[in-house]
């Protein structure tokens, strides 16, 4: 008893269970209890896709196919037809001629016409026209089929105008005699026989070449799916699958050699390509921030030893007194690679506030703060006394500033030079833009750096230079909507080029 009651007590609880089930099955929609990739695979699309214009294409190129098969059939089934029916017509004019006097009773004419698909059959020789074989007389003119003068329009359309004609609708066909002399033998048939006969061969000859068609085209584009959907397919996923997560691994390319091979390892290199610079793009912000933080107690740093620096000016000590300059030129350096590291490490640089200025006015202010004097690195001047540019002044006196920065220094430390350097600034307004020409007569840049100065971090100044200085430069220019491009370097000197809005 206690076990019937126990098994009493389970049973209830299976309808209720299996009622909630169907509850959620009813309320639920079924693509919701699918793994996310048959969702994916059963949910409609358009049909819109490379697979369905291939598979239109392939029904319209065998409809086409079977079209030109279809047509210059049934015109030549036509043509047998009609000329089985003078072949028989001939022979039996051949042995009528053979009796005497050519004189045939009705009732043999009318075997002879049914034997050969015909009701009369007419010789011509020399001009004259023969009725051998008569038959009654017809309730409708025939019409004229000349089979030894046609062109290829009228051989294509009478077939269709035997199927879509009047039933009433007779043949008088010529032709050239095969068996006997004349210059044409003629009959007279009725054309319901030939559409009969025409409609059958049509229907064959349409169902066989749809077959064919069919097979043709479904081989087609089995073969084209397998070789260049399926592929395209394939790159298409992996580009779906990258562009949602750069991370996820890359497929494997296929061992193919054409284009779609080619296709496919180069998506794959680029994909890697991109994936190394996504990475390293996440390492230096990760570094750019840790850099922003040490230059910003480095700073702070910097600010206290050059205050400590000041102090033991004041000093009288001999050996101070030699050692401060080294020290202040340390600071001093530090304290700009700092500041250089900082300005390049912004996210990017401000939108220039243009004004009209004199640029001669730009160049002199740019030059005492680039150390320039007479008594050391000098400049000279070849510019229109009132030439003016159309820039942000911070900005300009900026690249003003390191570009004749980087000339000072750059004479300054050739060991080789007996005398004073000097930079000349020349400029000129032409096409609507001003050309400044900041030119040395320092030892130039060497050759494996020319080609990569305006990278970061990239300086011709082994000891000194930080390598943002020109890059800070150029990207201010191509923010005034012009350009920084180094026109030549030798060991005569350096030529910059500074364009700018006139």
């Amino acid at each position: 008893m206690t076990e019937r009651n126990a098994i009493e007590t389970r049973l209830p609880t299976r309808p209720r269970d299996e009622t909630g089930l169907i509850a959620r099955l009813q309320t639920a929609r079924l693509p919701e209890l699918l793994p996310p990739i048959w969702r994916e695979r059963l949910t409609p699309r358009a049909p819109d896709g490379l697979s369905s214009r291939l598979l239109l294409l392939t029904v319209a190129f065998t409809l086409a196919v079977a079209a030109l098969i279809i047509v210059p059939s049934a015109a030549s089934f036509q043509e047998r037809w009609l000329m089985d029916r003078l072949q028989a017509a001939e022979l039996a004019s051949v042995g009528v001629e053979a009796l005497p006097y050519s004189a045939v009773e009705d009732s043999t004419a009318e075997q002879l016409l049914s034997i050969g698909g015909v009701q009369s059959v007419v010789v011509g020789e020399q001009g004259v026209r023969r009725l051998l074989l008569q038959a009654p007389n017809l309730p409708r003119a025939p019409e004229l089929i000349d089979l030894r003068q046609r062109n290829v329009g009228a051989r294509l359309l009478d077939p269709w105008k035997t199927l879509f004609g009047h039933p009433d609708r007779s043949l008088r066909v010529q032709a050239k005699p095969r068996y006997r002399s004349g210059d044409f033998i003629e009959i007279l048939a009725p054309a319901q026989p030939l559409k009969v006969e025409l409609k059958s061969f049509l229907l064959n000859s349409l169902t066989m070449s749809l077959l064919i068609a069919v097979v043709a085209g479904g081989l087609l584009y089995a073969s084209l799916s397998f070789l260049v959907l399926a592929p395209l397919r394939r790159v298409t996923r992996s580009i779906e699958r990258f562009a949602a997560d750069p991370e996820s691994p890359a497929e494997t390319p296929s061992d193919r050699h054409d284009e779609i091979g080619r296709v496919e390892r180069e998506l794959a290199r680029m994909q890697e390509e991109v994936r190394q610079s996504l990475r390293s793009r996440a390492r230096l912000v990760a570094l750019g921030e840790a850099v922003a933080k040490i230059n910003h107690d480095l700073r702070n740093m910097l600010t206290s030893a050059q205050m400590a620096s000041e102090r033991l000016s004041s000093s009288s000590d001999p050996l101070v007194a030699k050692a401060l300059p080294r020290l202040e030129r340390a600071l001093g350096r530090a304290a700009a690679l700092a500041r250089n590291v900082l300005e390049y490490g912004k996210s990017e640089e401000a939108a220039p506030q243009r004004q009209k200025m004199l640029l001669a006015r730009a160049v002199a202010v740019a030059a005492e703060d680039a150390g320039l004097e007479d008594d050391g690195v000098r400049l000279i001047r070849d510019l229109p006394a009132r030439l003016t540019v159309n820039a942000d002044s911070d900005q300009l006196h900026r690249i003003l500033v390191n570009l004749m920065r980087n000339a000072r220094q750059a004479i300054e430390s050739d060991p080789a030079r007996e005398k004073k350097g000097r930079i000349t600034v020349r400029a000129e307004a032409r096409d609507g833009k001003v050309a400044v020409r900041i030119t040395d007569d320092g030892p130039g840049i060497p050759e494996r750096l020319a080609g990569r100065l305006f990278e970061a971090f990239v300086s011709g100044r082994a000891s000194e230079g930080t390598g943002l200085g020109l890059t800070i430069s150029r990207e201010l220019a191509a923010n005034h909507g012009g350009e920084l491009r180094l026109l030549h370097t030798s060991p005569e000197g350096t030529t910059f080029e500074l364009r700018l809005p006139a």
